[in-house]
């Protein structure tokens, strides 16, 4: 009989990456519990579709996480519970340095009370700021120029000293655009308030939009709109999945781009939209928002190199349409 595998704790399980996390790891094997304090996680999803221990609370409550540790026989955390609005991180910054860092400080010092000394971590390329180069590599100068970038950044930071002075053994990974959802169709994007382009397009579609903004029009790229990298969130999970398994079987701390490698601009996605919805989205164009990259493209080959990672779904047209598959069922207008 093959052993068992161990319980898996998801920190923010039941927001939009950490809830595909879970969904992967129940897939592969694992037992998994969730830690999240619902501000823009979703009960029913965990209630419908993961059907798994959820914790409600915070990582900045010790007591909470010390019940927890000594509890659940927990051999490794994957942390996603952070605020990730990047204008809301620059007029409130101490919301996102109280819950981003402090909490997950908390919870560190918990798992290491607890002996638990295995940290898979949702980092961001934000950390990079402005590229130097393209694509981005992870030598790259890490100078993020908004709180949110920083924030996840003094984590990282935190992770590297608790290497070298605790043993913790930690893979973080910087990732690009999260997009699309589940290929079944069981969990999907559903932010509030929504600011991610590819919803926004698929909202415009489903009527919930009169229109979608395109901020700048003259950037130095072929259609002059910014070029982002999108990665399929099951991608991103499947990764986790990966970074976890490597430092189960004895992996050392390590750092991760995760994207696609290539680029699609604003106007290329929503043309992908309006194709794979047939529907006019009507787009309105503003001026460019401050501190808004040209390009933002991300290499992975460390990724494939040392974890065997490779996006399964690359193209932006099945990234859109798997998205319009679940805005469609989310939103009660699926017509399958």
């Amino acid at each position: 009989m093959s052993q068992a595998k161990p319980t898996i704790l998801v920190t923010g399980g039941a927001g939009y990456i950490g809830s595909h996390a879970v969904l992967e790891l129940q897939r592969a094997g694992y037992e998994t519990m969730i830690l999240d304090n619902l501000v823009y996680g979703h009960q029913d999803i965990v209630d419908r579709v993961l059907k798994t221990k959820l914790i409600v609370g915070d990582t900045g409550d010790r007591q909470l996480l010390d019940r927890l540790f000594s509890t659940h026989k927990i051999e490794a955390v994957m942390h996603f519970a952070a605020y990730a609005y990047v204008g809301e991180s620059v007029t409130d910054p101490a919301k996102y340095h109280r819950n981003n860092v402090v909490g997950t400080l908390t919870l560190l010092e918990a798992m290491l009370a607890a002996n638990v000394k295995k940290f898979v971590f949702s980092s961001t390329c934000a950390t990079y700021g402005i590229p130097e180069t393209i694509p981005i590599v992870e030598t790259c100068p890490q100078n993020p120029i908004n709180p949110y970038g920083m924030t996840k950044l003094m984590v990282e930071k935190i992770l590297a000293d608790f290497a070298t002075a605790y043993d913790f053994r930690s893979v973080c990974f910087r990732y690009f655009n999260a997009a699309g959802a589940d290929p079944e169709g069981l969990l999907g994007e559903d932010h509030d308030p929504e600011t991610h382009l590819i919803p926004l397009l698929l909202q415009t579609a489903l009527g919930m939009r009169e229109s979608v903004s395109i901020f700048g029009t003259d950037y130095p790229t072929p259609d002059g709109t910014c070029i982002r990298d999108y990665i399929h969130v099951t991608d991103l999970a499947i990764a986790h999945i990966l970074g976890l398994e490597y430092l189960l079987k004895g992996g050392k701390s390590e750092v991760f781009n995760l994207g696609n490698g290539n680029g699609f601009s604003v106007r290329e996605t929503l043309e992908s939209a309006q194709k794979v919805t047939q529907c006019e989205i009507p787009a309105i164009e503003s001026d460019r928002r401050p501190g808004d990259p040209p390009i933002l493209v991300g290499s992975s080959e460390k990724a494939r190199t040392v974890l065997g990672w490779s996006p399964q779904y690359a193209d932006i047209d099945k990234i859109v349409y798997h998205a319009w598959r679940w805005h469609q069922k989310r939103h009660g207008t699926e017509k399958v």
